[in-house]
């Protein structure tokens, strides 16, 4: 079945306005920040509307269906994700937290299983966010361990030396989908030579969860991270799936209220996971949008969300390819390849592109997208990334491709 796009765009408000000039706008830039329904936008107006009330708390009616509106939801998300049980769901910040949440935990002079020492290795890819490269950075400051990383092939997919997994290797951090390739890594077998060594697998999946059916427990992640934000749903709140036995072996990452078990003036015992990772009062209303945000994903299916986006990649390499002087990064088929797609105009700045592009009311990104060693590899400052989902449409890449022609026009090159 594949997606009635026109019916879709009637649900995202921001798609009726103009820009610049007068211009409709063209947003091309759902990785960095999906737009939202009015179904989402419906579920966060009514609760505070009806239901405005800290969960986990009050006794009372309103504190009761707070609690049940941000539980409803995180079962949601286990649901989404194939997950065996809600409790494998911790509420976040962001995928940035959640891997530093993991991270953290791993440095934190624990128990064994779970600390790093000197000599261990933390194994990660060169196509990483700064979210998915940071962290293991600081961690192998802090505890000593090594920082090894799977190299880029020349046309941007990932090199899978085998022999970089050795038995020091204490965990393996991998992003889902590229957000500057699009790039989608062998996450099975990664995850497979990971755990042959008894390593921990971790998947950075802010740019995969969003746009292609994911399974965890076939996928056999330890830890897999995302945000609402980029699948529809609210800023501001992230989600860590973990094996619950991975999750309990993990020391608190913040502390308060709400993740007590027992507290006395000497010291403090903590609940299980996940309200262990949760301290604070609970942010009812971005889990009622990401609710709203799940439940509209799987209405349309999310195999139906893939095929859409891989139609639209398709016609964007054809499309871009076929202009003189643009080099898309990355493959270019939409085989193990997501609807990212970042190219450069030579003779022409990233930022050059984008501005003359926002003047026709086209949203792209432009720079190093949080990717710099990347880039690096690629051999090339900045790029500018076209970035798609459900609301967009062909003839909306084809106003890209013309945006890019007219930019070259203008540079005169």
């Amino acid at each position: 079945m594949s997606l009635d796009v026109e019916a879709i765009r009637k649900d995202f408000p921001i798609l009726s306005r103009t820009v610049r000039n007068d211009k409709p706008l063209v947003y091309l830039d759902s990785g960095a920040t999906s737009q939202h329904p009015v179904q989402v936008l419906d579920a966060e107006r009514e609760y505070y509307e009806r239901h405005n009330a800290a969960a986990h708390r009050g006794t009372h009616l309103l504190g009761q269906e707070a609690t049940e509106i941000y539980e409803g939801t995180r079962a949601k998300v286990a649901a989404f994700l194939g997950a065996a049980s809600p409790s494998e769901v911790v509420f976040t910040k962001s995928a940035t937290e959640s891997i530093n949440l993991v991270a953290f935990g791993l440095g934190f002079g624990g128990p064994a299983a779970t600390s790093l020492k000197p000599g261990d290795e933390i194994l990660i890819t060169e196509m990483e966010h700064h979210a998915n490269l940071v962290p293991w950075q600081q961690l192998a400051l802090r505890t000593g361990a090594t920082l090894k990383w799977f190299r880029e092939l020349p046309d941007g997919r990932l090199d899978f030396d085998k022999s970089l997994v050795t038995p020091r290797t204490k965990i393996v951090a991998v992003t889902g989908q590229s957000n500057v390739t699009g790039v989608i890594p062998p996450l099975r077998e990664i995850g497979e030579l990971a755990h042959s060594v008894g390593a921990l697998f971790l998947v950075d999946g802010a740019q995969l969860v969003p746009h292609h059916p994911v399974d965890v427990r076939e996928l056999d992640a330890d830890f897999l991270a995302f945000s609402g934000h980029k699948m529809l749903g609210p800023l501001g709140l992230g989600v860590l799936y973990g094996k619950y036995a991975a999750l309990d072996a993990l020391p608190p990452f913040l502390t308060g209220g709400s993740m007590i078990e027992v507290v006395r003036m000497e010291e403090s015992t903590f609940l299980p996971p996940p309200a262990k990772f949760e301290p604070g009062v609970p942010a009812v209303s971005l889990a009622a949008g990401l609710g709203a945000a799940v439940d509209y994903l799987n209405a349309l299916g999310m195999d139906n969300v893939a095929a859409h986006e891989r139609a639209l990649t398709e016609h964007a390499l054809r499309a871009l390819g076929e202009i003189d002087g643009v080099r898309v990064l990355g493959p270019l088929t939409t085989e193990d390849r997501g609807g990212t797609v970042a190219f450069e105009v030579a003779g022409v700045h990233a930022h050059d592109v984008g501005q003359v592009l926002d003047e026709l009311g086209i949203a792209i990104r432009t720079g190093h997208h949080c990717a710099w060693p990347l880039h690096r590899t690629l051999g090339c400052q900045a790029s500018n990334r076209a970035s798609f989902y459900v609301y967009n449409t062909l003839e909306e890449i084809d106003a890209l491709a013309d945006g890019v022609r007219y930019a070259r026009k203008f540079f005169r090159v």
